[in-house]
C-alpha cells in the first residue's frame, strides 16, 4: 500500500496535486494566448496566411511526431524531472521570441523553431503528468482529479484565447511574455512537488522496442483499443463539423466577435461538464457515460442547419461539450488504473497521437466539404458521420461490458 493510499485527504488539501493543478492552470492560459497570437504575429510581419498556418502546423506536427517516443521516454525517465525540463525549455524558447520581437528582428523560421520546441515539450509533459497522477492522488479520487484537470484545460483555453488577442493589441510581444511567465510559475510549482520514487530500471532496452511494447499493450486490451478508435472517429468528425459551422456562421453574417463568443461557449460547456463529471461518473454506468456523449452530438449536430444566429450556435456547442468530460473521466480513470505504472506514459502517448491526429485531419475534411458543397450540406455530412459512429458505438459489445469500479475491484488481487 502506498503512502497516498494510507493517508487520504481531500484534493483541496492535497499539496502536490494542488501545486500541479495551479501551475498547469497558469501554463494553459499562457499557451492558449500564444496560439492565438502566433498567427496574428506572422500576419502582421509577412501578410501571409500560409506562413501563419505553417507556424501553427509546426506545433501540431511536432506533438504528433514526438508523441510515441515521448511516451516511452516518460516511462524510462524521472517524470517530475521531465516536466521541469519541459517548462524550463518553454521559458527559454519564449524568452528568445520575446527578445527578437522587441528588437524588431523576428523571422518566420525562428517562430517555427519556437513552435516546434513548444510542441515537443507538450508531447513530453502531457504523458508525464498523466502517468504521475495515480501516484499523487488515491484511486478513489482519481476520477475527480481527472475531471478537474479537464476543467482546468477548458478554463485555460477560454481565458488564454481572450487574453491573447487583447494583449497582442497592447504589444506584439506581450502575449508571449505572458506565456513565458506562466510557464515559469509552473516550473516553480513543480519544484515544490514531491512524488514517490519509482523503482529504477535495470534492463537496457531499445527505444523502438519500448514504443512497440506500449502499442502492443494498447492493442491487447480490447476496451482500450475500442475507446481509442471511438476517440479517433469522434474527434475526426467533430473537428470537421466545428470548422463547417464556423464557416456557416461567417457566411450567414455573424460577426467575428460573435463567432468568438460561439467558441467560448464550447469552453463553457466543457467547464460545466467537468464540474458535474464526478457526480455523473458515480451514478451512470460506464456504457451510458460513454455512449451518452455520442448520442448528444448526434441529436444536436443537425440543428445547426436550422439557424444562423451566433448565440444559438454557441448554445449548441455548449450542449455538445457537456457530457464529453464524463466520458473522458470514465475512460481515463479505467485506463490509468488498468495500466501498470511502467507503461502509463506510453498509454498516454498513444492516446495523444490518436486524438491529435484526428483533430488535425478533421479540419481538412471540413475544408473540403465547405468547398465542395453548401455549408448546410457540409453540416449534414459531418453530422451523418457522427451518427454512423454513434450507432456502431451503441451496439459494440465491448462498450456494453465496459468495466466499472466494482469490476476493477474484483479483478484486483
Amino acid at each position: 500500500m502506498t503512502a497516498v493510499e494510507r493517508v487520504e485527504v481531500p484534493l483541496s488539501r492535497n499539496r502536490n496535486y494542488t501545486l500541479l493543478w495551479l501551475g498547469q492552470a497558469c501554463a494553459e492560459i499562457g499557451f492558449s494566448a500564444s496560439m492565438i497570437a502566433f498567427p496574428l504575429l506572422v500576419l502582421a510581419l509577412t501578410g501571409s496566411a500560409a506562413a501563419s498556418g505553417l507556424v501553427l502546423a509546426a506545433d501540431a506536427v511536432a506533438q504528433l511526431v514526438v508523441g510515441l517516443p515521448a511516451g516511452a521516454l516518460v516511462d524510462r525517465w524521472d517524470r517530475r524531472r521531465v516536466m521541469l525540463v519541459c517548462e524550463a525549455a518553454n521559458v527559454v524558447a519564449l524568452g528568445s521570441l520575446v527578445a527578437v520581437i522587441v528588437a524588431g528582428a523576428a523571422t518566420v523560421p525562428h517562430m517555427v523553431a519556437v513552435a516546434v520546441v513548444l510542441g515537443v515539450c507538450r508531447a513530453l509533459f502531457e504523458p508525464a503528468e498523466d502517468a504521475s497522477l495515480p501516484s499523487l492522488v488515491p484511486d478513489s479520487q482519481l476520477a475527480t482529479a481527472i475531471s478537474l484537470n479537464a476543467a482546468r484545460s477548458s478554463i485555460g483555453q477560454m481565458a488564454g484565447n481572450a487574453l491573447g488577442g487583447a494583449l497582442f493589441a497592447v504589444g506584439r510581444w506581450v502575449p508571449f511574455l505572458l506565456d513565458l511567465v506562466t510557464h515559469f510559475i509552473s516550473f516553480v510549482a513543480l519544484a515544490f512537488i514531491r512524488m514517490p520514487k519509482r523503482a529504477p530500471r535495470t534492463e537496457d532496452s531499445h527505444l523502438g522496442r519500448e514504443i512497440i511494447e506500449g502499442m502492443r499493450w494498447v492493442l491487447a486490451h480490447r476496451e482500450v483499443r475500442v475507446t481509442a478508435v471511438c476517440a479517433l472517429a469522434l474527434n475526426f468528425f467533430f473537428s470537421a463539423y466545428y470548422l463547417v459551422v464556423i464557416v456557416l456562421a461567417e457566411r450567414g453574417g455573424v460577426s467575428a466577435a460573435e463567432i468568438g463568443i460561439m467558441a467560448a461557449m464550447l469552453g463553457v460547456g466543457g467547464i460545466v461538464g467537468s464540474l458535474i463529471a464526478p457526480f455523473l461518473h458515480r451514478v451512470l454506468s460506464p456504457y451510458v457515460s460513454i455512449v451518452g456523449v455520442f448520442w448528444v452530438l448526434t441529436a444536436l449536430a443537425p440543428l445547426a442547419t436550422l439557424t444562423d444566429q451566433g448565440l444559438v450556435l454557441g448554445a449548441l456547442f455548449a450542449g455538445m461539450a457537456l457530457l464529453a468530460p464524463t466520458a473522458n473521466t470514465t475512460i481515463t480513470t479505467h485506463q490509468l488504473l488498468l495500466t501498470p505504472d511502467e507503461l502509463r506514459g506510453r498509454l498516454s502517448g498513444v492516446m495523444s497521437v490518436v486524438v491529435g491526429g484526428a483533430a488535425a485531419l478533421g479540419p481538412a475534411l471540413g475544408g473540403v466539404l465547405v468547398e465542395a458543397v453548401s455549408p448546410d450540406t457540409a453540416v449534414l455530412v459531418a453530422a451523418a458521420g457522427m451518427a454512423v459512429v454513434t450507432l456502431l458505438v451503441t451496439i459494440n459489445p465491448t462498450l456494453r461490458r465496459y468495466p466499472g469500479k466494482s469490476e476493477r475491484e474484483e479483478a484486483t488481487p
